[in-house]
């Protein structure tokens, strides 16, 4: 038997040692703060919009340009884990991310909206991308999937945060005063996961002997390694590596822009549309937040019964239906449900294409998440903007029609993932 196989039947899962399982809680508390430190943002768009006087073409610009910032940060995600350690990069991007947000809070105009959007996107990035770096080798400390419990963790924040800042909105709390709690509260604990993290070299648990850790993702499973390592090369992939890897990227350009849908416009479609109450706009957010963390953390097991290609296909199946329902007999209940099977749809995706990435042959450790998790920036930076435009030439209820179309993407650029489920493999 393989000793790097997961469990099946009866056999009872290999122990795992408390300081991994301590590792595991700190990278979960990671998740959750980035969740709800920036998403605590979301039910107060609508104020900083009337408060700056934005049009929803120059709204959606500003958030556009946000990601910004992350693209270019996020080509350095590589290299400061490779000089510092995905612990102490994630750490310290989140503390900095926690900062800025003070400064998205407090925008009085367009500009500084912009600048701390994109400083905001660019401490999120490296902090997404080493998070998941340092999950990852915990997950292979555990010998199974774990990935999709973590994103869980990351939406329950989301949700947390959510209603946070609708509940501050609907009781009149000052943006400031929201920004500095958030800023005191989510950077304490940042700070104190630091200590629970794995010690070590980010490449430790990939040379290690068995029993140690092992291969977990079944949507690398498929991809063949690169029959020779002569040819060009970028960023150390071959061209065919870097195919796949793209196509992933893709998957979460989609996926991303999906729940971009839910967090910038969610509460302004509720507002604009049925004129809702600043506690009730923001259930649109949540409802996503909250039907993706249902999604997340159910994922791997559904993962390990259908795969990660059935999983994304089905998810964009029920996401597109549920909000071409929302749209096509619109009510806020309908909106709400809408939002939700968006959210659940793409629960499993981001932390399917990462894992993928990550373990794709030929590729070096941290650039495959480095560059999947770019291209998901992509898809934050360019369709606030374009959702923007078709608001304001249509109204918001029709221009949220993309959402059904990122879900045709996700259908078919989820080819690249895996069709196996991990017990069949094992």
């Amino acid at each position: 038997m393989n000793a790097h196989a997961p469990p099946s039947g009866g056999l009872t899962r290999p122990a795992v040692p408390a300081a991994v399982r301590r590792a595991r809680w700190a990278v979960s508390l990671i998740f959750f703060l980035n969740g709800a430190s920036f998403c605590a943002i979301m039910p107060r768009y609508p104020q900083l919009v009337d408060t700056i006087g934005l049009s929803n073409t120059a709204f959606g610009l500003a958030i556009g340009l946000g990601p910004l910032g992350g693209l270019l940060s996020g080509l350095f995600a590589a290299r400061l884990m490779g000089g510092f350690g995905s612990a102490r990069v994630a750490v310290a991007a989140q503390i900095i991310a926690s900062t800025s947000h003070l400064l998205v809070y407090t925008a009085g105009s367009w500009w500084w909206l912009a600048l701390s959007l994109a400083l905001a996107a660019a401490a999120d990035a490296i902090t997404d991308i080493s998070m998941n770096s340092h999950g990852m080798r915990v997950e292979r400390r555990y010998r199974r999937s774990i990935m999709n419990s973590y994103h869980g963790w990351w939406s329950l924040g989301a949700v947390v945060g959510g209603l946070f800042g609708a509940a501050a909105a609907q009781l009149g709390l000052p943006l400031w005063g929201q920004g500095i709690i958030g800023l005191l509260l989510f950077g304490a604990l940042a700070a104190g996961s630091f200590r629970f993290l794995l010690p070590g070299h980010d490449a430790a648990e990939r040379a290690s002997a068995p029993g140690t850790a092992g291969p977990s993702a079944a949507s690398a499973g498929e991809v063949p390694a690169d029959a020779s390592p002569h040819g060009l090369r970028i960023a150390g992939m071959s061209l065919h590596a870097l195919a796949l890897v793209s196509a992933l990227g893709m998957v979460l350009v989609f996926a991303g822009s999906t729940e971009d849908a839910g967090s910038t416009w969610g509460a302004l479609f509720m507002t604009e549309t049925f004129g809702a109450a600043p506690f009730l706009a923001g259930m649109a957010f949540v409802a996503m937040q909250g039907a993706q963390t249902i999604g997340r953390f159910t994922g791997d097991a559904v993962v390990d019964r259908l795969g990660d290609r059935a999983t994304a296909r089905l998810g964009a199946l029920v996401g597109m239906t549920g909000m071409s329902f929302a749209l096509l007999m619109p009510s806020p209940a309908m909106a709400v449900i809408g939002f939700a099977a968006a959210g659940w749809g793409v629960a499993t995706l981001f932390p399917a294409a990462l894992r993928a990435a990550d373990e794709l042959p030929g590729v070096p450790p941290g650039v495959g998440i480095t560059v999947v998790g770019w291209f998901a920036r992509l898809g934050f930076f360019l369709t606030p903007p374009l959702v923007g435009a078709l608001a304001d030439a249509m109204t918001l209820r029709y221009a949220l029609w993309m959402v059904p179309v990122y879900a045709l993407g996700i259908m078919l650029f989820s080819g690249v993932l895996s069709t196996r489920d991990r017990n069949a493999a094992a």
